[in-house]
């Protein structure tokens, strides 16, 4: 392409010649081609080159060579007062007749249409060359502008991951907090009622290492809390008795669905503050991009492979139902996990967008923490026109389970 470029036009000016000026040498054929090889250098010294072209077109009355000179003193030397002479030097070159005592300053409709068409030749090479290079200095700048709104969106995303693990590690505080109180409490139980002194002491170092531990939690949540930019103040987190709370204030067209194994599980905490975000996050989106669309909100508890499992032993004598599946014996707990979904239809065509700021990184946050608890979380549109957000968590997750 690049020696495309450069030979194409030289043959072009070279078939020009010959075409006007014949086969013949003179001096007509010989500035002609010199003009036609001086455009293999003309990137280099683009200003020089014109300038040896100017002879063809006024002894030899070729047209490519000064043209595609001319171009590419545009394209390649935007100099206003250059363009300015060049184009004069062209248009004199192509209005003066060679020999110069063949002028005749009475002609005046002959020497008129010559003035014009000697204008359009040196005009047209100057508009098409600052053309093209505007247009390669627009696609340099789009790339930049891509290139760095990249970059930035990158960035956002991982302060958005960051801001996110903070707050997780603000939640955990809360757990870990009341956990280590009952512990510091219990212990201080233990060392008052204990009669053997060793037991005393131990009660007493567990306490105080419980005490040493809520301070360092303290400090560390201090930490985080600053570098993650949210200031609020710790208080208890939402859990999924709190869901219908959130629906009801939504302000919303929602319709709460949930099954009695949802209701009756004990999940770990983790995993519904995650539930919980995750609905209020899915009916924010639904108030910001489907006003007025019907919104369906699903918390459910499904069975996992290993309830599933139709291979495995069973002992002898255990029950069953009509249909072959095994019953549950009395006091055996389900192997669930947590399901939650929220569905909206598409938005109603009378109502009225709120206009709410969206920086398009909440899904993040919320794959973020779906991801650190080992569950997985999916969002996409429906065929209806609407969209869904779907997550499902283990009964054991990974951030509560043993290590």
């Amino acid at each position: 392409m690049r020696w495309g470029s450069l030979i194409v036009p030289v043959l072009l000016a070279v078939a020009d010649a010959l075409l006007v000026n014949g086969v013949t040498l003179g001096l007509e054929l010989n500035v002609s081609l010199v003009a036609a090889a001086a455009l293999l250098v003309r990137r280099r010294l683009p200003a020089l080159v014109f300038l040896v072209t100017l002879p063809g077109i006024l002894i030899g009355y070729v047209w490519f060579a000064p043209m595609i000179a001319l171009y590419t003193v545009a394209r390649c030397r935007p100099d206003r007062w250059l363009l300015w002479i060049s184009a004069l030097l062209l248009a004199a070159a192509h209005f003066i007749p060679w020999p110069v005592s063949d002028f005749e300053p009475t002609a005046y409709r002959e020497n008129t249409l010559t003035l014009i068409d000697a204008c359009v030749t040196s005009v047209g090479p100057i508009a098409l060359g600052l053309l093209v290079r505007t247009r390669g200095e627009l696609a340099a700048r789009i790339e930049d502008l891509t290139r760095s709104r990249r970059h930035a969106e990158e960035l956002i995303a991982e302060q958005v991951l960051a801001t996110e693990r903070a707050r997780l590690a603000r939640e955990m505080h809360d757990v870990v907090a009341h956990q280590v109180s009952l512990i510091s409490l219990q212990a201080g139980a233990v060392q008052i009622s204990a009669e053997d002194a060793k037991a005393r002491e131990g009660a007493r170092t567990i306490r105080e290492l419980s005490v040493r531990t809520l301070d360092e939690l303290r400090h560390m949540v201090g930490i985080l809390r600053a570098a993650g930019g949210d200031h609020e103040e710790l208080t208890p987190q939402p859990r999924l008795a709190d869901l219908p709370r959130l629906i009801e204030l939504s302000a919303l067209d929602v319709r709460y669905e949930t099954d009695g194994a949802a209701r009756r599980q004990g999940h770990p905490e983790a995993v519904e503050r995650a539930a919980f975000r995750i609905v209020q996050e899915a009916l924010t989106n639904v108030r910001k991009h489907a006003p007025g669309a019907r919104v369906t909100v699903r918390v459910d508890a499904p069975e996992t492979e290993e309830a599933e499992e139709a291979g495995a032993p069973e002992a002898p004598g255990s029950p069953e139902t009509p249909g072959g599946a095994r019953r549950r014996a009395p006091g055996e707990e389900e192997t669930r996990g947590l399901r939650i979904e929220v569905r909206n239809g598409p938005p109603d065509a009378s109502a009225v967008a709120p206009g709410l700021p969206s920086g398009g990184h909440g899904l993040v946050g919320l794959r973020e923490r779906a991801q650190l608890l080992g569950g997985t979380l999916e969002a996409g549109p429906t065929e209806e026109g609407g969209f869904v957000v779907r997550a499902d968590f283990p009964k054991t997750p990974r951030a509560t389970g043993p290590s």
